[in-house]
């Protein structure tokens, strides 16, 4: 009976424990592939179960139901354009006031803040996004809908005359488009923030150093270097805000005024496509009723993936050209 040298024995004990190594890395590689995977797999059975749900609507108006603006249940009317055009044109103002602000906020944050200072103000802009839309709703109803309709678009209309314009014309009622727009833009502040922060710091340091050593002023840096460099990502970042305020809802519900109608006005109510969903998907009192606002789901879906994901192709190719200089 032979026996096995010691050098053998630890040759052997050796190979069992690369054999079950190699068997924990497999099983390691199956599971997370398999958590991956489950992310598009529940994204698409998503997508699956609203567009099936929405499909009555979309068969029976075709493309009017995108075009009309005929809301009306009783009589089994169904046309989505108010809340498009409501949630396309409060992201537009919530975009537009936000993002000079947020690209602002990162390129103090990235570029002038000393370092005890950018900590604490990256933390309270960054808690912007922690607050629940129902608590800025809140606010948006006692504080920025009274101002509003007290001070500032009387202001508006008035005492700047912008009232001959149809944008700026009409009764103040303070629940409006312009409302909307406005708590939307606090809402995506931080994300825009965030994002371009982020990328402004991703720029390679010899960009800056490059433009100073020929001369130019810190400004001067900032704009011919820095910000080409980072436009990409920057856009990036705002497309990522809009996807953010595309989507939002209770806060939109409570301040938009939730009124089925085109209007050039951002002093008059209108409606979006998720306050639609919110206010009347508990109280559909039938299948064509609840097929079409699942179809404004869908349409909802469709916008915000879309603009996410190339928000995200954005972030990631400003990313991708940091790493290779």
């Amino acid at each position: 009976m032979s026996t096995l040298t010691p050098t053998a024995v630890r040759a052997r004990h050796t190979a069992i424990r690369i054999s079950g190594s190699a068997i924990g890395d497999r099983l390691y590689d199956w599971a997370i592939t398999f958590f991956a995977l489950c992310v598009p797999l529940l994204l698409g059975l998503i997508a699956i179960e609203i567009s099936v749900a929405g499909w009555p609507a979309f068969h029976r108006f075709g493309l009017s139901f995108l075009t009309s603006s005929a809301w009306d249940p009783v009589h089994g009317q169904f046309g989505a354009a108010p809340a498009i055009y409501g949630t396309l044109v409060s992201s537009a103002i919530a975009l537009c006031i936000a993002t000079p602000l947020a690209i602002g906020v990162a390129l103090f944050l990235s570029e002038f803040a000393p370092p005890w200072l950018r900590q604490p103000v990256a933390f309270l802009v960054d808690l912007l996004a922690a607050i629940p839309s129902v608590v800025y709703g809140l606010w948006g109803i006692c504080v920025l809908i009274p101002i509003l309709r007290v001070v500032v678009m009387p202001f508006l209309r008035d005492t700047l005359h912008l009232g001959v314009t149809p944008f700026f014309s009409g009764p103040a009622y303070g629940t409006s488009m312009l409302a909307a727009g406005l708590i939307l833009a606090v809402m995506v502040l931080p994300y825009i923030s965030s994002v371009s922060r982020e990328v402004l710091m991703a720029v390679p340091r010899s960009q800056r150093e490059a433009t100073l050593a020929l001369g130019a002023t810190k400004w001067e840096s900032i704009w011919g270097a820095v910000l080409p460099f980072a436009k990409s990502g920057i856009i990036g970042g705002v497309i990522l805000g809009l996807g953010r305020a595309l989507g939002e809802t209770m806060a939109v519900t409570m301040l938009i005024g939730n009124r089925p109608e085109i209007s050039a006005s951002l002093f008059a109510p209108g409606y979006t496509m998720a306050s639609l969903i919110a206010n009347e998907f508990s109280e559909a009192s039938g299948d064509l009723h609840l097929s079409a606002l699942m179809a404004v789901g869908f349409t909802l879906f469709v916008i915000t993936l879309v603009v996410n994901a190339v928000a995200r192709w954005l972030v990631m190719r400003v990313s991708r050209i940091g790493g290779q200089t």
